[in-house]
C-alpha cells in the first residue's frame, strides 16, 4: 500500500514535467522560431553583397557580423557577378550563440542552412528564395529545429545607403515548415 502512495506522486510529476517543454511544440512556435531568425536574412543578404565586392569571382570569402544582442553570422557562398540589376545568391549560413532578440539564441552545426535568394530590379525590385536548415535553439524557445521556408517580397534601398538594399517592411511573405522532435508545424507570416 504505501508503495502505490509513492508513485502515484511520483507518476503525477513525471507527467506534469512531460508537459513542460520549451522546444517547438505548436505553429506559434514555430513562427517564434524564425521571427527570432528574420533580421539575419538582411544580414546574410548584405554580407553577400559584401563579399560580392570584394570577390575577384562569384565566390564569396566567408563574411561575419554579429547578432543584435549576442554571437555571430558567417556567411560565405555565391553571388551572380556583373553589373545586371538583377543577382542571385546562394548563402551558407552559420551561426555562432547568435541572437538579435535576446530571447532566442541559435547556433548551427554539421550542413549550414542555405539561403537561396533572387533579387529583381535592384534596388526597387523584388525579393524571392528560400531558407532550408537546422539550427539549435536556446532560450525562450529551446532544442532543434529545421526550417523550409520560401520568401517572397518587395526591395528598397536603405535610407542609411542608397547604394545597398533591404527586404520592404510589410511586403515580405514567409511560408513553410518548422520541424521539430514533436512534429511539422506550418509557418505564415507577413514582414
Amino acid at each position: 500500500m504505501n508503495r502505490r502512495i509513492f508513485f502515484l506522486p511520483l507518476f503525477a510529476l513525471a507527467l506534469g514535467l512531460a508537459g513542460c517543454s520549451d522546444d517547438v511544440g505548436s505553429e506559434e512556435d514555430a513562427r517564434r522560431a524564425y521571427v527570432g531568425l528574420d533580421r539575419s536574412i538582411d544580414k546574410a543578404m548584405q554580407l553577400g553583397f559584401q563579399g560580392f565586392n570584394a570577390a575577384s569571382n562569384a565566390n564569396i570569402d566567408p563574411q561575419m557580423t554579429n547578432g543584435d544582442r549576442a554571437g555571430t553570422l558567417t556567411v560565405s557562398g555565391k553571388v551572380d557577378q556583373g553589373d545586371s540589376p538583377n543577382k542571385t545568391m546562394t548563402l551558407n549560413e552559420v551561426m555562432k550563440d547568435y541572437s538579435d532578440d535576446g530571447e532566442i539564441t541559435y547556433n548551427t552545426s554539421g550542413t549550414a542552412p542555405v539561403i537561396d535568394l533572387k533579387l529583381n530590379n535592384i534596388p526597387n525590385g523584388t525579393i524571392t528564395g528560400r531558407l532550408d536548415g537546422a539550427f539549435t535553439m536556446s532560450g525562450e524557445l529551446e532544442g532543434n529545429v529545421t526550417l523550409n521556408l520560401t520568401i517572397d517580397g518587395e526591395l528598397q534601398p536603405t535610407m542609411a545607403d542608397p547604394m545597398k538594399v533591404e527586404r520592404k517592411p510589410g511586403t515580405t511573405k514567409i511560408s513553410g515548415t518548422a520541424t521539430s522532435d514533436y512534429g511539422t508545424y506550418d509557418v505564415d507570416l507577413t514582414r
